[in-house]
């Protein structure tokens, strides 16, 4: 068991580490900061001197070690744009993208969970296939456009909720929540469905197509050849065997609800990591756009490896497994 754990371990900063060299170099090319910090009209003095304050003139390979000995610091240098630290800026926006992301989630996860157990085992209702009909919009209208018609009709026709920001805040430390607050809980009503919605359908629709095979398994004839009522033969017996493709997708959508919370905040301008980024962006800030793809691969490998872990933890055949193509 600690010799599989090590091992995931070691993939895990492998892949960490190519992850740093693929967000280093992708934007050392894309475009050059020192024109947008000094503009056109510089002199070849002043870009020399800036190229220098910044790190610019130095070899490739230096300037990637140096990224990579300051990251693992938690030192990502200071942004182009603002002068402030990078690490400073993320940490002050952060709390709102995890807050975002762990609602989202929630809501995915938890709604997507039942509604896909109950179409499965009611598979010939009308509420089943009214729910699988409305699930298409989750998966056919892009995230912007589901924001925008959220807002038109919950923030400007009926208006019970608010169409941007955050809402008030209540700083506990060095973390601000708006989970403490009602209009931070009201703000974060539409921004959560509109990023959870699509990975909602994704849920959804993989518990009931597992549901269903597990339904027609040998083992749950057998149980309820037994006498056990329903209840104990779907939420006892078939629903535990479905958590493993589902525990693997709400992993990995996690990790991309974290990802694609830029539509989301660039929408609402929820002032997250996301919406940073695409500030970012603009003003070629190379340190916090690096910073960002960092952070984000990080989240990935992390939700990777405790979705790993968990494997071994519901189902003993895999380590079983594992352990016997070791030997």
């Amino acid at each position: 068991m600690l010799s599989i754990i090590l091992k995931r371990l070691t993939q895990s900063v492998v892949v960490l580490f190519l992850v740093a060299l693929i967000s280093f170099l992708i934007f050392r090319y894309v475009g050059n900061p020192v024109d947008n910090l000094l503009g056109q009209e510089a002199t070849v003095q002043q870009r020399a001197a800036l190229e220098e304050a910044l790190g610019l003139n130095q070899p490739i390979y230096e300037q990637y070690f140096d990224f990579v000995w300051s990251a693992l610091h938690f030192d990502f240098g200071n942004s182009y744009r603002g002068a402030l630290p990078v690490a400073e800026l993320i940490s002050s926006r952060l709390p709102a993208t995890l807050e975002l992301a762990f609602m989202s989630a929630l809501f995915a996860i938890i709604i997507g969970i039942i509604t896909g157990v109950y179409t499965a085992i009611r598979r010939n209702s009308f509420l089943s296939k009214f729910i699988l009909s409305i699930s298409l919009i989750g998966v056919s209208l892009p995230t912007f456009l589901i924001g925008v018609l959220l807002i038109w009709l919950f923030a400007v026709e009926l208006k019970w909720l608010p169409s941007f920001g955050r809402g008030e805040t209540i700083q506990l430390g060095w973390w601000s929540t708006g989970l403490l607050t009602l209009s931070g809980l009201k703000s974060l009503i539409l921004p959560s469905i509109t990023l959870g919605l699509y990975q909602l359908t994704l849920i959804m629709r993989l518990t009931r197509s597992e549901m269903l095979e597990v339904l027609d398994q040998d083992y749950v004839r057998f149980v309820r050849a037994l006498g056990l009522s329903n209840k104990q033969v779907h939420f006892r017996h078939a629903l535990p065997n479905t958590l493993i493709p589902v525990i693997t997708i709400a992993g990995l959508q996690l990790g991309s609800i974290v990802a694609f919370a830029i539509v989301t905040e660039t929408v609402f301008q929820w002032p997250g990591v996301g919406l940073l980024f695409i500030n970012s962006v603009y003003f070629v800030d190379i340190p916090v756009m690096s910073a960002y793809l960092l952070l984000v691969g990080g989240l990935f490998v992390i939700i990777n490896l405790i979705v790993d872990l968990l494997y071994l933890i519901i189902d003993p055949r895999i380590r079983d497994n594992q352990l016997i193509g070791k030997a």
